[in-house]
Protein backbone atom coordinates (compact mmCIF):
# COMPACT_ATOMS: atom_id res chain seq x y z
CA UNK A 1 0.00 0.00 0.00
CA UNK A 2 1.69 3.78 -0.80
CA UNK A 3 2.34 5.89 2.28
CA UNK A 4 0.43 9.08 2.72
CA UNK A 5 1.68 12.46 3.79
CA UNK A 6 4.39 12.58 6.55
CA UNK A 7 5.77 15.65 7.89
CA UNK A 8 9.52 16.71 8.88
CA UNK A 9 12.08 15.46 7.58
CA UNK A 10 10.53 12.69 6.42
CA UNK A 11 8.27 14.69 4.77
CA UNK A 12 10.99 16.18 2.79
CA UNK A 13 12.68 13.57 1.84
CA UNK A 14 9.33 12.38 0.12
CA UNK A 15 8.61 15.81 -1.29
CA UNK A 16 12.46 15.69 -3.15
CA UNK A 17 11.68 11.73 -4.52
CA UNK A 18 8.63 13.52 -5.98
CA UNK A 19 10.07 15.64 -7.88
CA UNK A 20 12.72 14.04 -9.22
CA UNK A 21 10.29 11.05 -10.39
CA UNK A 22 8.50 13.84 -11.86
CA UNK A 23 11.61 15.23 -13.39
CA UNK A 24 12.50 11.81 -14.98
CA UNK A 25 8.91 11.20 -15.97
CA UNK A 26 8.61 14.66 -17.62
CA UNK A 27 12.17 14.60 -19.80
CA UNK A 28 10.83 11.21 -20.58
CA UNK A 29 7.20 11.62 -21.96
CA UNK A 30 6.90 15.54 -22.02
CA UNK A 31 4.89 17.87 -20.05
CA UNK A 32 1.91 17.28 -22.66
CA UNK A 33 1.87 13.45 -21.72
CA UNK A 34 2.75 13.41 -18.30
CA UNK A 35 -0.24 12.62 -16.06
CA UNK A 36 0.18 12.78 -12.07
CA UNK A 37 -0.62 9.07 -12.36
CA UNK A 38 2.82 8.96 -13.97
CA UNK A 39 4.67 10.53 -11.64
CA UNK A 40 2.74 7.95 -9.28
CA UNK A 41 3.56 5.07 -10.75
CA UNK A 42 7.14 5.89 -11.04
CA UNK A 43 7.37 7.35 -7.16
CA UNK A 44 5.59 4.12 -6.02
CA UNK A 45 3.28 6.29 -4.83
CA UNK A 46 -0.65 7.33 -5.11
CA UNK A 47 -1.42 10.05 -6.87
CA UNK A 48 -3.25 11.17 -4.24
CA UNK A 49 -0.12 12.04 -2.36
CA UNK A 50 1.38 13.62 -5.40
CA UNK A 51 -1.49 15.82 -5.45
CA UNK A 52 -1.13 16.47 -1.62
CA UNK A 53 2.51 18.03 -2.17
CA UNK A 54 1.93 19.78 -5.56
CA UNK A 55 -1.87 20.42 -5.94
CA UNK A 56 -1.75 20.40 -9.74
CA UNK A 57 0.35 19.47 -12.72
CA UNK A 58 1.45 23.01 -13.78
CA UNK A 59 2.71 23.50 -9.96
CA UNK A 60 4.27 19.94 -10.54
CA UNK A 61 6.35 21.44 -13.02
CA UNK A 62 7.28 24.53 -11.83
CA UNK A 63 8.48 23.08 -8.42
CA UNK A 64 10.22 20.48 -10.50
CA UNK A 65 12.11 22.66 -12.53
CA UNK A 66 12.69 24.87 -9.41
CA UNK A 67 14.30 22.13 -7.81
CA UNK A 68 16.48 20.99 -10.99
CA UNK A 69 17.50 24.81 -10.94
CA UNK A 70 18.40 25.12 -7.53
CA UNK A 71 20.82 21.91 -7.76
CA UNK A 72 22.11 23.18 -10.96
CA UNK A 73 23.15 26.43 -9.65
CA UNK A 74 24.23 24.68 -5.98
CA UNK A 75 26.74 22.41 -8.37
CA UNK A 76 27.73 25.11 -10.61
CA UNK A 77 28.64 27.73 -7.79
CA UNK A 78 30.79 25.20 -6.25
CA UNK A 79 32.90 24.62 -9.59
CA UNK A 80 32.85 28.70 -9.96
CA UNK A 81 34.44 29.10 -6.70
CA UNK A 82 37.22 26.91 -7.34
CA UNK A 83 38.13 29.41 -10.88
CA UNK A 84 39.94 32.48 -9.97
CA UNK A 85 39.65 34.56 -12.93
CA UNK A 86 36.32 36.45 -14.14
CA UNK A 87 37.40 35.15 -17.56
CA UNK A 88 37.94 31.32 -16.39
CA UNK A 89 34.12 31.77 -14.51
CA UNK A 90 32.22 33.20 -17.83
CA UNK A 91 34.36 30.66 -19.71
CA UNK A 92 33.01 27.81 -17.11
CA UNK A 93 29.29 29.19 -16.82
CA UNK A 94 29.10 28.85 -21.22
CA UNK A 95 30.82 25.84 -21.00
CA UNK A 96 27.48 24.59 -18.57
CA UNK A 97 24.98 25.87 -20.62
CA UNK A 98 26.51 24.47 -23.95
CA UNK A 99 28.44 21.13 -23.33
CA UNK A 100 27.21 18.15 -22.51
CA UNK A 101 30.13 16.53 -20.99
CA UNK A 102 30.60 19.52 -18.72
CA UNK A 103 27.26 19.42 -17.44
CA UNK A 104 25.73 15.67 -17.85
CA UNK A 105 22.04 16.96 -16.79
CA UNK A 106 22.22 20.02 -19.80
CA UNK A 107 20.14 18.40 -22.03
CA UNK A 108 17.80 17.10 -19.81
CA UNK A 109 17.42 20.75 -18.11
CA UNK A 110 16.86 22.27 -21.32
CA UNK A 111 14.23 19.99 -22.72
CA UNK A 112 12.14 21.21 -19.10
CA UNK A 113 13.01 24.58 -20.14
CA UNK A 114 11.17 23.95 -23.89
CA UNK A 115 8.10 22.61 -21.57
CA UNK A 116 8.14 25.97 -19.33
CA UNK A 117 7.97 28.09 -22.30
CA UNK A 118 5.14 26.75 -24.02
CA UNK A 119 3.66 26.76 -21.11
CA UNK A 120 4.28 30.49 -20.05
CA UNK A 121 2.53 32.46 -22.96
CA UNK A 122 -0.73 31.09 -21.79
CA UNK A 123 -0.29 30.82 -17.79
CA UNK A 124 0.61 33.20 -15.72
CA UNK A 125 1.92 31.25 -12.87
CA UNK A 126 4.13 29.81 -14.65
CA UNK A 127 4.89 32.63 -16.40
CA UNK A 128 6.02 34.35 -13.33
CA UNK A 129 8.27 31.00 -12.54
CA UNK A 130 9.99 31.99 -15.87
CA UNK A 131 10.63 35.85 -15.25
CA UNK A 132 12.54 34.73 -11.84
CA UNK A 133 14.78 31.93 -13.35
CA UNK A 134 15.61 34.49 -16.05
CA UNK A 135 16.48 37.10 -13.31
CA UNK A 136 18.40 34.58 -11.68
CA UNK A 137 20.27 33.85 -14.43
CA UNK A 138 20.66 37.41 -15.94
CA UNK A 139 22.33 38.14 -12.85
CA UNK A 140 24.53 35.61 -12.72
CA UNK A 141 26.56 36.59 -15.76
CA UNK A 142 25.90 40.61 -15.14
CA UNK A 143 28.14 39.73 -11.45
CA UNK A 144 30.32 37.85 -13.33
CA UNK A 145 31.07 40.75 -15.88
CA UNK A 146 31.41 43.22 -12.96
CA UNK A 147 33.54 41.14 -11.64
CA UNK A 148 35.88 40.81 -14.20
CA UNK A 149 35.89 45.01 -14.93
CA UNK A 150 36.62 45.52 -11.45
CA UNK A 151 39.93 43.26 -12.49
CA UNK A 152 40.31 44.74 -15.08
CA UNK A 153 40.22 41.42 -17.24
CA UNK A 154 36.71 43.23 -19.12
CA UNK A 155 35.80 46.24 -21.14
CA UNK A 156 34.68 48.99 -18.51
CA UNK A 157 32.88 50.37 -20.84
CA UNK A 158 30.29 47.52 -21.43
CA UNK A 159 27.28 47.42 -19.79
CA UNK A 160 27.13 44.20 -17.85
CA UNK A 161 23.29 44.10 -17.28
CA UNK A 162 22.76 44.77 -21.27
CA UNK A 163 25.66 41.91 -21.75
CA UNK A 164 24.04 39.60 -19.21
CA UNK A 165 20.57 39.90 -21.70
CA UNK A 166 22.36 39.74 -24.78
CA UNK A 167 24.35 36.97 -23.89
CA UNK A 168 21.60 34.90 -21.91
CA UNK A 169 19.35 35.00 -24.71
CA UNK A 170 21.93 33.80 -27.20
CA UNK A 171 22.49 30.89 -24.78
CA UNK A 172 18.70 30.13 -24.47
CA UNK A 173 18.99 30.14 -28.17
CA UNK A 174 21.59 28.25 -28.45
CA UNK A 175 20.34 25.76 -26.01
CA UNK A 176 16.81 25.00 -28.00
CA UNK A 177 19.16 24.07 -30.80
CA UNK A 178 21.58 21.59 -28.43
CA UNK A 179 18.36 19.98 -26.83
CA UNK A 180 16.63 19.54 -30.59
CA UNK A 181 19.87 17.66 -31.79
CA UNK A 182 20.14 20.59 -34.86
CA UNK A 183 23.09 19.27 -37.09
CA UNK A 184 23.86 22.76 -37.65
CA UNK A 185 24.46 23.77 -34.16
CA UNK A 186 26.56 20.84 -32.21
CA UNK A 187 27.12 21.39 -28.92
CA UNK A 188 31.35 22.20 -29.55
CA UNK A 189 30.21 25.25 -32.09
CA UNK A 190 27.43 26.94 -30.01
CA UNK A 191 30.16 26.86 -27.47
CA UNK A 192 32.41 28.47 -29.76
CA UNK A 193 29.78 31.01 -31.05
CA UNK A 194 29.41 32.14 -27.19
CA UNK A 195 32.71 32.56 -26.58
CA UNK A 196 33.50 34.24 -29.29
CA UNK A 197 30.82 36.61 -28.80
CA UNK A 198 31.77 37.47 -25.05
CA UNK A 199 35.38 37.70 -25.80
CA UNK A 200 34.88 40.47 -28.84
CA UNK A 201 32.35 42.30 -26.58
CA UNK A 202 33.88 42.01 -23.56
CA UNK A 203 37.77 42.28 -24.42
CA UNK A 204 39.54 39.06 -23.43
CA UNK A 205 41.81 36.79 -25.75
CA UNK A 206 39.85 34.17 -27.11
CA UNK A 207 41.48 31.58 -29.43
CA UNK A 208 38.49 29.25 -30.99
CA UNK A 209 41.36 27.71 -33.41
CA UNK A 210 43.32 26.33 -30.97
CA UNK A 211 40.29 24.23 -29.89
CA UNK A 212 38.43 26.64 -27.34
CA UNK A 213 37.95 23.84 -24.49
CA UNK A 214 41.46 24.22 -23.49
CA UNK A 215 41.63 27.75 -23.12
CA UNK A 216 39.63 26.78 -19.72
CA UNK A 217 41.32 26.98 -16.44
CA UNK A 218 41.96 23.63 -15.33
CA UNK A 219 40.01 22.80 -12.57
CA UNK A 220 41.93 21.59 -9.23
CA UNK A 221 42.61 18.35 -8.07
CA UNK A 222 40.94 17.40 -4.59
CA UNK A 223 43.76 16.45 -2.02
CA UNK A 224 44.04 13.24 -0.76
CA UNK A 225 45.77 12.74 2.54
CA UNK A 226 45.19 10.95 5.72
CA UNK A 227 41.98 11.96 7.60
Amino acid sequence: MAQGPVDGQAGTDRREQLLRSALEVIVARGYADTRIADVAEHAGTSPALVIYYFKTRDQLLTEALRYSEDKWYAAGTQRLDTIGSAVGRLTELIAMTCLPDTDPAARTEWLLWLDLWALSPRNPGVAAVRRKFDERWRQSISSTVLAGQESGEFDAAIDADEFAVTLSALLDGMAVQIALEDPDIPPNRAYDLAMRYAAGQLGFSWDSSAGGRQKREPRPQAKRGKS
